[in-house]
């Protein structure tokens, strides 16, 4: 039984709201940042009330970039980074699970080697495997392409990591009681493993695709032409501006129509979370 205290709920639900405002403040501060001209800003005054230059600090980062940056328009950096964020989630997964079916259902010489060396390949920083990482993107003539912007992140450890430790929670007779059917791995596979790790796919695609969508350093290194700026790197420029003041209102613009894509990947996936773990419990 339950007990009723009125005043843990209160605290609960205290400490929640003021969690929120902790984390939505910024988020509105930086929207109400788009919507003033940039003089605004220098008079050291922060204004908490919408402007009046919202729909043309949007227009022109989403239409035209910023000029004095040297940005291209923003809807082109959303896209190549929508486009990389989606290429790096699937492609890790796609990996990932497949590997660990392998590694876990197949009976193969040296197979607990092979998940040990994928394994170690955690303990290496990404400092140390870039350079010949970029040596190797450079010599197959991938440098600005969006094959060596994903290509390289594609590989995951720690979903291959995960997926080989649910799968190996799968009880033995429900593999023996597909085979008695008549299904081959693969049909195993696809219709009984996959729908079961729908909530580790969800969870697992969350995190791969703001890991993708927030990558700096390594398209830093691999494109020098605008066509392939990913977000991340527009709004680095746009702060990087060496001889004049950042205009905050279309940095800030940028930064909210930047968060937009997560937060929608976010809110999607939470509702099929939500939903495998329902189905789990059957």
């Amino acid at each position: 039984m339950v007990e009723n205290r009125p005043f843990l709920d209160f605290l609960t639900h205290l400490v929640l709201i003021v969690g929120v405002l902790i984390v939505a403040f910024p988020v509105y501060i930086a929207f109400i940042a788009s919507t003033h001209e940039p003089s605004a800003f220098v008079r050291g005054v922060m204004p908490l009330l919408p402007g009046d230059n919202l729909v043309q600090s949007y227009s022109t980062m989403l239409g035209e970039g910023h000029q004095i940056a040297g940005t291209p328009p923003v809807w082109l950096m959303l896209g190549n980074s929508l486009l990389m964020a989606l290429i790096i989630s699937v492609g890790k997964i796609a990996i990932s699970i497949t590997s660990a079916f392998a590694i876990v259902y197949f009976r193969f010489p040296f197979r607990t080697l092979a998940f040990w060396i994928i394994f170690v390949t955690l303990m290496l920083p990404v400092e140390v495997r870039i350079i010949p990482t970029y040596a190797v993107v450079a010599n197959l003539d991938m440098l600005n392409s969006y094959a060596g912007l994903t290509l390289p992140l594609i590989a995951s450890a720690t979903a291959t990591f995960l997926f080989r430790q649910f799968f190996m929670t799968v009880p033995e007779e429900l593999m023996e009681a597909a085979r008695v059917d008549g299904a081959g791995p693969m049909k195993f596979f696809k219709d009984i493993l996959i729908p079961i790790s729908i909530t580790n796919i969800a969870a697992l695609f969350v995190i791969m695709f703001i890991y993708g969508w927030i990558q700096y350093l390594w398209p830093l290194l691999i494109t020098t032409q605008e066509q392939f700026y990913t977000i991340v790197m527009g709004i680095k420029r746009m702060l990087s501006l060496a001889d004049r003041e950042p205009e905050w209102n279309l940095v800030m613009a940028t930064v909210i129509l930047a968060m937009l894509p997560p937060v929608l990947v976010v809110l999607f996936m939470q509702r099929l979370f939500v939903k495998g773990l329902v189905e789990s419990e059957k």
